[in-house]
């Protein structure tokens, strides 16, 4: 793959597709979080939007942010990110509490798109600064 339109558009249709009809291979995928290449990186995430779009994975969508959690690549924030975000349609309050516990170390690219979809009120507790 050589752009993020290419990544995504593979990623949460045929791939997604696969992925939800087969979890078994959700192992490969998380196992792409350890590439060197950023849109294999990116696409472990955006892979399963698919899936959660349909309520399904979550346990799995932890676990490749926690791998993706300090990736220097903005491409790839914005990637786990976004598998956050849709994750909040479903899942806002265990996203929520997520973003809760990592956000220190999480770069605010990928804050601000994983709350994105929360409500006001969520959002303004999220992006506090602590004293």
């Amino acid at each position: 793959m050589h752009s993020w339109g290419a990544c995504d558009d593979l990623c949460t249709h045929a791939l997604g597709a696969f992925i939800f009809q087969f979890p078994k291979f959700i192992s490969n995928v998380k196992e792409w979080a350890k590439s060197a290449n950023r849109w294999t990186r990116r696409a472990s995430a955006v892979t399963l939007i698919y899936s959660i779009r349909r309520g399904k994975y979550l346990e799995h969508v932890f676990e490749i942010a926690d791998s993706l959690l300090k990736d220097k690549d903005v491409m790839v924030q914005k990637g786990y990110g976004w598998m956050l975000k849709e994750s909040t349609r479903h899942y806002p309050q265990e996203v929520f509490k997520y973003v809760m516990a990592h956000r220190k170390e999480m770069p605010r690219t990928s804050l601000r798109y994983a709350i994105e979809k929360l409500s006001p009120a969520l959002k303004k507790e999220a992006m506090k600064k602590e004293v």
